[in-house]
């Protein structure tokens, strides 16, 4: 497709990070007509189960679900995601190409080292991506803001998004990726084949019923926010 101003810019170390973390909100932004794109940073090679056909058949069909305008994967290895001057360019290419809104990655605070440097590398591509003297002058771009979402473990958030009515779609997404979250025949045991659905449904239960609703997503904010909503909630 051809580059172009988007809403919004989701990356994830893996396919399927984004959904656990984000995929009640891009659905519900994606319903209202935004536009949305995913960026896998790795090929999720050394996954313990599936194999990265597979798993890029999977991320397409749960990209397709949510009603993402389009997926990209970087070639940075899985267990590679560093701070490196390539791999910044890398990321930074993605926020240019698309110059999107505003820009989502993992929350540092994760088990999984990769979640952590994949929020620390987005960090860094996210101021790089504005400074004009940075690679190709001419193509600089800097998104309004840059929030991180949870996908292991659960946080008090800065803020929630409201998706009591998108968290079936949610799951659906989830669900497309059958090598991750099943015991199929061949996948061996792991956490993520544990009832790791049923947490991410249970989580974002909680995280709703602490802001007064039914299903919620929290995320956190790397810049102060300014509150809309009345207070008196009128």
């Amino acid at each position: 497709m051809e580059p172009e101003h988007i809403d919004i810019l989701a990356f994830g170390a893996h396919s399927d990070d984004v959904e656990i973390g984000m995929g009640g909100t891009i659905a519900k932004y994606a319903s209202e007509g935004k536009k949305i794109v995913i960026c896998d940073i790795t090929q999720a090679e050394l996954s313990s189960n599936g194999s990265v056909p597979l798993r890029k058949k999977e991320a397409k069909k749960a990209a397709q679900l949510l009603g993402v305008l389009e997926r990209e994967t970087l070639d940075i290895p899985d267990r590679g995601i560093y701070i490196t001057d390539e791999n910044i360019l890398k990321v930074v290419s993605i926020i240019r190409k698309y110059k999107p809104k505003v820009i989502f990655a993992p929350f540092d605070q994760d088990r999984h080292p990769d979640h952590g440097n994949a929020s620390k590398l987005v960090k860094e591509a996210f101021f790089s991506a504005g400074i004009r003297k940075v690679e190709d002058r001419s193509s600089h771009h800097k998104a309004k803001n840059l929030y991180f979402y949870m996908i292991n473990g659960f946080h008090k958030p800065d803020f929630v998004i409201n998706i009591e009515n998108h968290i079936h779609t949610k799951l659906l997404s989830l669900q497309a990726y059958e090598s991750q979250f099943t015991k199929g025949e061949g996948n061996v045991s792991t956490p993520l084949t544990e009832g790791y659905l049923e947490a991410v449904e249970a989580r974002e239960r909680m995280m709703g019923k602490d802001a007064g609703i039914h299903y919620a997503e929290g995320f956190f904010s790397y810049n102060t926010l300014i509150l809309h909503q009345d207070l008196l909630g009128d």
